[in-house]
C-alpha cells in the first residue's frame, strides 16, 4: 500500500546525529551525521536515519537544525573498573 505522505515530501529542517562510542575500551566519543528530520504542523517528528553506526552505538539520536552542530562533548577520563566520577585517581598502581 502506497504511502500517501510521500507524495509531496517537505524539505528536511534537522540533521540527526548518534553519538558513537570507539576505543579499546569505548574512551572515545564523536558525532556522526546519520540522517535528517523534520518538525511536523501537529507537533510530531519524522526522522529518516539513512545510516546507522555499528558497534558503540547506545541507540540515542540528536537532532539539531540543519546548520547547526550537535552539543559539544563532555570531557572524560578513563576509569577503572569500580571506580565512580568522584574517586580521584591521586593513588598509584600497587
Amino acid at each position: 500500500m502506497a504511502d500517501d505522505n510521500n507524495k509531496n515530501p517537505k524539505p528536511a529542517t534537522h540533521t540527526a546525529f548518534a553519538l558513537k562510542r570507539e576505543g579499546r575500551r569505548q574512551q572515545f566519543r564523536r558525532w556522526l551525521e546519520i540522517g535528517s528530520g523534520r518538525m511536523g504542523e501537529d507537533g510530531s517528528f519524522t526522522g529518516y536515519l539513512d545510516r546507522t553506526p555499528l558497534g558503540g552505538w547506545t541507540g540515542y539520536v540528536f537532532f539539531a537544525p540543519i546548520g547547526a552542530e550537535p552539543p559539544p562533548l563532555p570531557e572524560t577520563k578513563p576509569q577503572r573498573p569500580g571506580q565512580t566520577d568522584d574517586e580521584g585517581d591521586d593513588e598509584p598502581d600497587r
